[in-house]
C-alpha cells in the first residue's frame, strides 16, 4: 500500500446542510471517473446538494488573506473503487460554487474539479427557538439558494444508516480533461447530524447543472439533514494509472 500523500488543505467544514435526491443511475453513468463504480444507498443512486462554511483555511499551512473563511455549495454523487481489496468510498462534485476566484482557479488547477465563482451569500441562525441554515450565490442577476430547517440533539448516526452513506465518504474522485482519474483523500472524525424539518433548493437547475439532473432536483429531496462538522483535511490528489 502506498504512503499517504501530503496534506495540501485544512480548514473547519461547519454548518453543513446535506439535501439528497434520489436519480436514475443512467443520468450518473457517464459521469463515473475510469476505475470508479457507482455507490448506492440500498440499490439508490443518490445526488446532494451541500452547503456549508470554510474556516481558518490553510493552504499548504500558509493563511491566505481574505480566503480563510467563505461559504462553498456542491452538487456531488458516490462512487467507489476497489484498492488492495478494499473499497474506497468516494464522491464526484457535479459543480462546486464558492465566492472567490482564486480558490476556483486553484481547486481547477490541482485537482481538476468544476468550481465556479459566484457572489453568495450564508444565514447561520442557531437560537433555541429557531434553527435555520440557508446558502445562496447569485448567478443570472437573481439569487438562488438552498435552506434547511432543523431541530433536536446532534448525534453521530449508526454505521448502516443513509445518514453515514451520506456523511462518511473519505475519497474525491474527479475525471481529468484527458480522460484520466485524479484521486484524493479527504479525512475528518465521523460527523453527529440533525434531521431536517423543512429544506428546499431554489435554482434553474438546467442551466446550473445540467438538464440530466432536472426531474430528479423537480421534488423533495429523499432525505435532509444538518451536519455539524468538524476540522478537515484534504491531501493532495494523484493520477491513477494502468492497475492502481
Amino acid at each position: 500500500m502506498s504512503a499517504p500523500e501530503p496534506p495540501f488543505l485544512a480548514a473547519d467544514w461547519l454548518n453543513l446542510a446535506m439535501l439528497n435526491y434520489e436519480i436514475d443511475p443512467s443520468q450518473l453513468e457517464a459521469r463515473v471517473p475510469a476505475g470508479c463504480e457507482l455507490d448506492t444507498w440500498s440499490g439508490r443512486a443518490l445526488v446532494s446538494g451541500v452547503g456549508f462554511m470554510f474556516h481558518r483555511t490553510l493552504v499548504l499551512g500558509v493563511a491566505i488573506p481574505f480566503h480563510r473563511s467563505f461559504e462553498e455549495v456542491n452538487l456531488r454523487f458516490y462512487v467507489r473503487r476497489k484498492c488492495d481489496g478494499a473499497w474506497r468510498r468516494g464522491v464526484v462534485f457535479i459543480k462546486e460554487l464558492v465566492p472567490r476566484p482564486a480558490i476556483a482557479f486553484v481547486a481547477r488547477t490541482v485537482y481538476g474539479e468544476n468550481y465556479v465563482a459566484l457572489p453568495m451569500r450564508h444565514q447561520v441562525t442557531l437560537d433555541a427557538g429557531t434553527r435555520r441554515l440557508a446558502y445562496q450565490w447569485r448567478r443570472s442577476g437573481r439569487w438562488e439558494g438552498l435552506a434547511v430547517a432543523f431541530s433536536g440533539t446532534p448525534e453521530v448516526p449508526a454505521e448502516d444508516s443513509e445518514e453515514a452513506f451520506i456523511t462518511e465518504h473519505y475519497w474525491g474522485y474527479s475525471r481529468q480533461s484527458n480522460g484520466a482519474t485524479m484521486e484524493y483523500q479527504v479525512e475528518h472524525p465521523r460527523w453527529a447530524v440533525r434531521e431536517a424539518n423543512e429544506a428546499s433548493l431554489s435554482c434553474d437547475v438546467a442551466t446550473l447543472y445540467g438538464p440530466a439532473f432536472v426531474a430528479a432536483l423537480a421534488g423533495r429531496p429523499r432525505t435532509a439533514f444538518v451536519a455539524t462538522g468538524s476540522t478537515v483535511l484534504v491531501r493532495r490528489g494523484r493520477r491513477l494509472g494502468a492497475g492502481s
